[in-house]
């Protein structure tokens, strides 16, 4: 047995292909992909190596479960699930069946459709991470009791919406979003009785370093998310945040930051460690989505459905690279020709 699967190449370049249909291993999940959704990762990763094979770059897929390896007890055949590809690895989500590790697989609740499931697993996740195991922020079952002033940059980006969640979940105030064309629907979030702000990165860089200043009100600033990492984001919160105890986590791969003193922690946030000594977090986050997406608290990102199924793939990715729309997730129904 076949099924359509797209591979992409730098351009981004995408070409459909026959592949056999993956066969799930122990702890394994095989899904019938309804809805795969797009990062930057997918086109970014491909123009970053060239050299490398070009592969099934999809990662996050919602759908029904097709098949369960050995071992796992969570799952069974027809149930409708999210879940999180292994990077990099083979089975990705651009095809009509994927591959995911139970731990990285979660239930979706009857009020989340396949399209709003497709937008939780890397980004949320990637928000979680960047949180909780990096910053060793106070998590959302035990929330903070006082003030922890947080900045997260590039707030309505697909990371930063959900860092925005989770830190408000998590009690931690005052949040100070750098955001920009889609900075309302972050603000909607926020509470100011709080402390909680947004500021608009399109004034330049000089006003967002004088703005993050004005919303801290002297208080020092310990943890930022830098959910851009590029663009100036880290040189400006290195600007504010303190240099003996600062921390800022940081989400692009490749690059070297060299830009932030010494003195400030920098460490790096990536989706992929789910799969090294991440597994036990990953798996207890991502139960915690799925009650968020039942309980309304965890909101989907917005999303966009682009039209031609995988064949669309090539469209997404080139309106990711181009920055054509702000905020949005890019999703595709797989089946759809």
């Amino acid at each position: 047995m076949t099924m359509r699967e797209a591979i992409v190449y730098a351009g981004p370049r995408v070409e459909i292909i026959d592949s056999p249909i993956p066969k799930a291993q122990p702890g394994q999940i095989v899904t019938k992909v309804v809805v795969s959704a797009a990062n930057p990762k997918d086109w970014r990763r491909p123009a970053r190596l060239p050299d490398e094979p070009a592969i099934n770059q999809g990662d996050e897929h919602a759908g029904y479960v097709h098949e369960v390896g050995e071992g796992v007890t969570e799952f069974k055949v027809g149930d409708r699930v999210a879940a999180l590809h292994e990077i990099t690895k083979s089975g990705g989500s651009y095809a009509e069946y994927a591959v995911s590790w139970a731990h990285a697989t979660f239930h979706l609740p009857p009020n989340t459709s396949f399209e709003e499931g497709a937008t939780v697993p890397l980004t949320a996740m990637t928000a979680a991470v960047g949180l909780y195991a990096k910053l060793r922020l106070p998590e959302p079952w035990l929330p903070a009791e006082k003030e922890i002033p947080l900045v997260i940059y590039g707030a309505s980006s697909a990371v930063g919406y959900y860092a925005v969640q989770l830190a408000l979940k998590s009690n931690i105030h005052p949040l100070i979003c750098v955001a920009g064309r889609a900075s309302e629907r972050v603000q909607k979030l926020l509470d100011p009785s709080k402390g909680d702000t947004i500021i608009d990165y399109r004034g330049g860089e000089a006003a967002v370093v004088q703005g993050l200043k004005d919303a801290l009100k002297g208080r020092k600033l310990e943890y930022a998310y830098d959910a851009v990492s590029e663009n100036g984001s880290y040189q400006n919160i290195a600007q504010v945040i303190d240099h003996h105890t600062g921390a800022i986590t940081v989400v692009l791969a490749g690059k070297k930051y060299d830009e932030i003193p010494e003195s400030i922690q920098k460490p790096f946030t990536f989706v992929g460690f789910l799969f090294s000594d991440l597994k036990d977090f990953g798996y207890v986050y991502f139960r915690y989505f799925e009650r968020g997406l039942e309980e309304g608290w965890l909101k989907p990102q917005p999303h966009e459905l682009v039209p031609g199924g995988l064949h669309g793939v090539q469209q997404g990715l080139l309106n990711l690279k181009e920055a054509k729309s702000s905020a949005v997730k890019y999703v595709f129904r797989n089946e759809e020709q």
